[in-house]
């Protein structure tokens, strides 16, 4: 089970979570390209990290939006979206090897049911190298990226709350987040042995994921992460990135 987070979000001198830390927990970033946060020391500083701890470095893209942090969906021209997706890959480029797309925010939301912004992350992936996509299993985007020829890596995110029908719950409503260590761990465990989550109502529904995300700016990101990766372990699940 790969294991990932949100990385270099910081900009200028604000800082936002735990870098330094998680790299050393986490087999993949999802690093921030200037769009949402991150700037370019930001990215350099985290790309250059990364590799030296082996960690795989991908592009967390975003809709234009730094005042909003990425988390507001904006109605992009499609062809316009392309490009400003290509630019932010390209911007991370610059400090080192790209692995692979993950949309932030309000873009993998909408990417997930909209098929024309869906469409401009599979074509931005598919121009900056045949790039593979990180995304919800069962979205939009996950079916476009496969029928393209993309490497699709479905993600289940253990500190967030689902939605019956497998979206994750807006930020904005109750049960949004999930904090407790406990709770996360093991969600955390069930979806990557079991292939299924609870959602808010109690639902179970199917999971079936290659990488798990704790995001950076969860409070006490780094001492979930590293809860999340030894109950993977104590489960007898390796955890390693994506092949």
């Amino acid at each position: 089970m790969d294991l990932n987070s949100d990385l270099g979000e910081g900009f200028g001198v604000w800082r936002l979570g735990d870098d330094d830390a998680l790299l050393t927990i986490v087999t993949s970033a999802n690093v921030a390209c200037g769009f949402h946060a991150g700037d370019p020391p930001t990215m350099r500083r985290v790309s250059s990290l990364a590799g030296e701890r082996g960690v795989r470095v991908g592009a967390q893209v975003s809709y234009r939006d730094l005042a909003g942090f990425g988390r507001r969906r904006i109605d992009v021209p499609g062809a316009e979206l392309v490009d400003e997706l290509r630019y932010q890959i390209g911007a991370l480029g610059a400090f080192g090897p790209v692995a692979y797309v993950k949309p932030h925010g309000a873009l993998y939301n909408t990417a997930a049911v909209d098929p024309g912004h869906a469409s401009a992350v599979v074509m931005a992936a598919a121009l900056c190298g045949e790039l593979p996509v990180l995304c919800q299993p069962g979205s939009v985007l996950a079916g476009l990226a496969a029928e393209r020829g993309l490497r699709v890596v479905a993600e289940g995110f253990a500190d967030r709350g689902y939605l019956p029908d497998g979206r994750l719950v807006p930020r904005s409503e109750p049960g949004a987040l999930v904090t407790d260590v406990a709770a996360v761990t093991a969600r955390a465990v069930r979806m990557a042995v079991d292939g299924v989550v609870e959602a808010v109502d109690g639902t179970v529904i199917p999971m079936p994921i290659e990488s798990l995300c704790v995001h950076g700016d969860t409070p006490g990101a780094v001492d979930m992460a590293r809860a999340v990766r030894a109950a993977l372990t104590d489960a007898g699940v390796p955890v390693a990135a994506f092949v």
